[in-house]
């Protein structure tokens, strides 16, 4: 479940500056400027708004101020260095969590960073190393995703920022082999971003 103030996800329905909280089981809308029965159209990815999700508060009073919107990953909150990408699946079992950890895997398991280690960057150590990390997830499946067990897959690094976007693939797999835990057909497709910086 998405269960860290740190996650991130755009509202990929709505227009702007309309904003949803996946942590509340009803969808609040919030229109911080005008009419909020404005007509609603599919916003291209590069327009889309990014919300820093709080779930110890999801429901907003009249007085209270509007979230603030933060920028998409990745952001100027660290000096970029390089991007790892990677893609993970759960053909068994239906469970997004692990089709998202192993795309993480994928990702960083085929690197090696030896400059934090060996100084190569001039008043940089190994412990300033920073993390965004960019998820691409089937948006029928985005609330059931862990992320304090994603996050558990990096052994270095401070995770900056948590983004979650719709992404991915349900698909067919072919085969329902029900002892293997399967509920059905499909196939969990997760793709990932990781931003490696200081």
């Amino acid at each position: 479940m998405l269960s860290s103030n740190t996650v991130l996800k755009p509202n990929t329905n709505l227009q702007p500056p309309f904003y949803y909280s996946t942590s509340s089981s009803q969808q609040q809308h919030h229109d911080s400027s005008s009419n909020p029965q404005q007509s609603h159209f599919h916003l291209p990815r590069k327009y889309r708004q990014i919300l820093l999700i709080s779930s110890k508060n999801t429901t907003p009073m009249a007085h209270q101020t509007p979230p603030l919107a933060v920028p998409a990953i990745p952001n100027p909150s660290i000096k970029l260095l390089f991007v790892e990408m990677g893609v993970g699946y759960d053909q068994h079992g239906q469970d997004v969590t692990k089709a998202a950890m192993r795309a993480c895997r994928d990702a960083i398991t085929s690197n090696s960073v030896p400059a934090f280690r060996a100084g190569s960057i001039p008043g940089v150590s190994f412990e300033e190393m920073k993390l965004q990390i960019k998820l691409g997830v089937p948006q029928p499946l985005q609330d059931s995703l862990d992320v304090e067990k994603v996050k558990s897959v990096f052994p270095y690094g401070e995770i900056m920022h948590f983004e979650v976007v719709d992404g991915g693939l349900i698909c067919s797999s072919g085969v329902h082999v029900e002892e293997m835990g399967d509920k059905t057909d499909e196939c969990y497709i997760v793709n990932a971003a990781v931003y490696v910086g200081y």
